[in-house]
């Protein structure tokens, strides 16, 4: 007998989905400028805020849980380095597509039994972090999207650009 895709797994990707194709359609419309206001007076700007989401899923889907991918190592070894990079609008709305891409996949794949599974953490976190558990991995990332999601959308509307949130 094979085992059922996770109905908790199914759960999370259509939320996530939705969520994912509202966060893509509102940074393909931002201009350099808008990507260079901060989310706040003392805060990154939009651009860094964008990226820095990106970089949870890199690091999450690819640094700890191994979902291959040369687009997600390519942009885990470029953000690793000190040289900041300026992302123009494209390049992060490509971004947010590919790593939707093995997201989408993974949950797709993924089984109950899978959800389970515990990962330690990378080489450079193994003092600084405990292992955690699949089912744990995906949550953390959804709500850590959320959140920045929220104070992205704050921004966004106080600079006078629609919001993207999915309601």
């Amino acid at each position: 007998m094979t085992e059922q895709t996770s109905p908790l797994v199914m759960f999370y990707k259509q939320g996530w989905e939705n969520y994912q194709q509202a966060l893509v359609k509102t940074t393909a419309l931002l201009s350099l400028e808008q990507l260079a206001l901060p989310i706040a007076p003392h805060h990154w700007s939009i651009r860094m805020h964008l990226a820095h989401m990106l970089d949870a899923r890199v690091s999450w889907f690819y640094g700890w849980m191994g979902e291959e991918d040369r687009d997600l190592a390519r942009w885990h070894e470029v953000r690793s380095s000190d040289e900041p990079a300026e992302y123009e609008a494209a390049e992060l709305v490509a971004m947010f597509e590919k790593t939707w891409q093995v997201i989408s996949s993974a949950l797709d794949r993924w089984t109950s039994a899978d959800l389970e599974q515990l990962f330690s953490p990378p080489a450079y976190l193994q003092e600084e972090e405990p292992p955690h558990t699949r089912q744990w991995i995906v949550w953390h990332v959804m709500e850590h999207e959320i959140h920045h999601g929220g104070e992205l959308c704050l921004a966004l509307g106080t600079y006078g650009v629609e919001s993207f949130y999915t309601w």
